[in-house]
């Protein structure tokens, strides 16, 4: 028994019932406990702000309320069935205990709905943070150029965004920043984040590619230092400088080094850009995969891809990459799919119109098998009977790894969310496969594809369900970080370090649950984890003094800013924010508010390179359940051609660019798709 126990606690949940004559209220959370909230003077209301601190309390006044200050404002804000959080302190003294709330966050003034399921909410949120970032490196300017980014891009910057003591400049960052600005304009359409991403894909390219003699493959550098004082010029840094990985070069590093460059050829249909992902993929495929030719190497032949290369050498196998030596793990396996391959296959298939088919023939049917594989062995490899979460890393003959360095024999939950948000994507790309190869009389293929998804779905639903209970906070709200595979002590989880949460594992569980709702529309439980999740991110990562967003909050949702946990940039802040704010965007018009009149609509907007091989575009914003959205109306140059431009078939998103020689003087065409979403049968 404790005695003058005293907590901060934050609680989320619903409310069950209202005592305005005692000042309380009880609310459930997601478990079924019920506690009791004593509100008072200092109590104090907020609905939900965005990073525009725009104030959007619009809860109206009660017909009926008492002239007591304090039940007034519990029966004007506190309504039964109201889903919300309080911040307040719990005391425990004996056989007594008190909860008094200190703030109480509504989600909406409406109890019924949800203000980031509002039609602006997510592009609100980019284009804050898109506007800052810029900010911070380029002060006032609103077009840039290759030695803009040259002289004042930086990977790291404090938290108020200015630059710090180490001024490299990594590549895989800049490519994240590159796939930030590319997607903002992706979804706002605005010319300043354009100007920059085209600027930014120019330095990336010109700065960080290393081709091979023969110009096969391309590598990408881990990063570059200017020299400040003394001796002039740059130092280039081939081998990673990352803890875990220096002196190597990881996969994963060269994975997110085209992330950019694929959202930045989605955009634009720029054929160069398209050349040199084409060229890193060759690299993948010729010095880090693992198909049992590669036997003949030295090398496993199980399967899979690698994890590290020896720079001197260029194999994987080398002794002096110690603990990397022949491993593979979730990242060179998994970030292939959400990094660059999910959206090069949605530029790539249907193959486009022009001369160019042969080369983006060969090119999208790597880009598949790649799909195939992983998603196979992340379906077959990494669950474990033993466990409720995943195995992340391997030796190559794909036994467990439970010994390196700092990851032991522990999971991250956002790697177990990751793997079904993503599973779940591809689940819908083989459906929508199968319907395709069913209506061409393939019946057998189409059955297969039909399996595939089966699988990747029920391993997403498996692992999505049981982080549910083991992963997120089912007190308050929110994602936590790292924790034992194989918890001790009697307790369902067992933290590695501290309960705390960090950015990009909100994102991987908002999404995860999204997308889920999208695929099984039937069960409500995953509407409703994504809400939490949702809610969560809203109210406690965004930072609105800065327009940005925080690396890692405590269980109760408060900012950790120290050291590294305060950089607004830097090798592990990055890209995660600008994906959710694109996807939460578009699964919640697809998903949430399909039906609901002009709530279930959005646009994407590009900026077309004229190309002499390619005269389409494919326009489908993500892997999507067959049927669930179509084309409402094209814009090209300010002029709606809608009626000679929108495929006959609904389930055709190929966009026939013929004619459209603009009008820009850049020689450019713009073009803007209309979307409208469709309310699966029976929902």
């Amino acid at each position: 028994m404790r005695h003058n126990f005293t907590q901060t606690m934050t609680l989320a949940g619903s409310v069950q019932d209202v005592d305005a004559t005692a000042s309380t209220f009880s609310l459930k959370a997601r478990t079924g406990d019920v506690f009791r909230v004593l509100v008072g003077e200092t109590t104090t209301y907020q609905v939900l702000t965005n990073l525009d601190q725009i104030g959007r309390d619009r809860v109206p006044e009660p017909t009926a309320s008492s002239g007591d200050d304090i039940p007034r404002a519990l029966t004007k804000y506190i309504v039964s069935g109201r889903p919300l959080f309080v911040a307040g302190l719990y005391q425990l003294d004996g056989e007594r205990e008190r909860f008094e709330a200190r703030t109480i966050y509504l989600l909406h003034s409406d109890p019924g709905r949800y203000l980031f399921e509002e039609t602006h909410w997510w592009l609100a949120q980019v284009t804050q943070m898109a506007d800052r970032i810029l900010d911070h490196l380029f002060d006032q300017r609103r077009s840039y150029t290759i030695d803009d980014f040259a002289k004042f891009y930086r990977t790291n910057l404090n938290i108020l965004g200015q630059p710090v003591d180490d001024d490299v400049q990594e590549s895989a960052v800049l490519s994240r920043l590159l796939y930030d600005l590319s997607t903002a304009f992706l979804i706002t359409g605005a010319e300043r984040y354009f100007l920059a991403a085209n600027a930014a894909m120019k330095y990336l390219r010109e700065a960080f590619r290393s081709v091979s003699h023969d110009g096969e493959y391309c590598f990408w550098a881990y990063g570059r230092r200017r020299h400040e004082e003394g001796e002039k010029g740059e130092s280039l840094f081939f081998a990673s400088q990352g803890p875990d990985d220096i002196g190597t070069i990881p996969l994963y590093e060269q994975i997110y080094s085209i992330a950019g460059l694929t959202q930045y050829y989605r955009i634009t249909l720029d054929t160069e850009v398209l050349e040199d992902i084409r060229r890193t993929i060759n690299a993948f495929q010729a010095f880090w995969w693992d198909p049992p030719a590669a036997r003949e190497k030295g090398f496993a032949g199980t399967g899979g891809y690698y994890s590290h290369l020896d720079p001197v050498t260029m194999r994987p196998d080398t002794p002096a990459l110690g603990d990397n030596f022949r491993r593979k793990n979730w990242n060179s396996i998994g970030d292939h799919i959400p990094a660059y391959l999910i959206n090069l296959i949605l530029t790539l298939e249907p193959l486009p119109q022009g001369t160019g088919r042969g080369y983006f023939d060969a090119l999208l049917h790597t880009c598949i098998g790649i799909l195939e594989e992983t998603t196979s062995l992340i379906v077959e490899k990494f669950p474990d009977p033993k466990s409720s979460y995943v195995n992340e890393r391997f030796h190559d003959d794909w036994t467990p790894d439970h010994t390196y360095r700092w990851q032991q024999n522990r999971a991250v939950v956002g790697h177990n969310l990751k793997i079904a948000w993503n599973l779940t994507r591809c689940a819908n790309y083989f459906h929508m496969r199968a319907a395709r190869r069913r209506a061409m009389g393939k019946a057998t293929e189409a059955a297969g594809d039909d399996d595939r998804a089966a699988r990747c779905l029920g391993v997403a639903r498996q692992l999505a369900d049981r982080m549910a209970t083991v992963g997120l906070d089912v007190i308050r709200g929110g994602i936590f970080d790292c924790v034992e595979r194989e918890p001790s002590g009697g307790m369902p989880i067992q933290f590695a370090w501290g309960a705390t949460k960090d950015f990009w594992q909100q994102e991987q569980g908002i999404l995860a649950y999204l997308v889920l709702h999208g695929a099984t529309p039937s069960d409500p439980q995953y509407l409703g984890l994504a809400r939490e999740c949702e809610a969560f991110w809203n109210l406690f990562f965004l930072d609105r003094e800065r327009q940005g967003y925080y690396f890692r909050t405590t269980e109760n949702g408060l900012p950790i800013i120290d050291g590294q946990y305060g950089m607004k940039s830097s090798h592990a802040i990055g890209y995660h924010a600008f994906e959710l704010a694109y996807l939460a965007h578009v699964y919640t018009r697809a998903f949430v508010d399909a039906g609901r009149e002009a709530d279930n609509g959005f646009c994407l907007f590009f900026r077309l390179r004229k190309s002499s091989i390619q005269t389409s575009i494919n326009v489908l914003p993500d892997f999507m359940p067959p049927g669930r959205l179509s084309i409402e109306r094209i814009v090209a140059n300010g002029i709606d051609v809608t009626a000679d431009k929108r495929p006959a078939n609904p389930d055709d998103f190929q966009i026939h660019l013929d004619g459209l020689d603009g009008e820009r003087t850049d020689g450019t065409i713009s073009l803007v798709v209309q979307f409208s979403a469709i309310a699966p049968t029976g929902a």
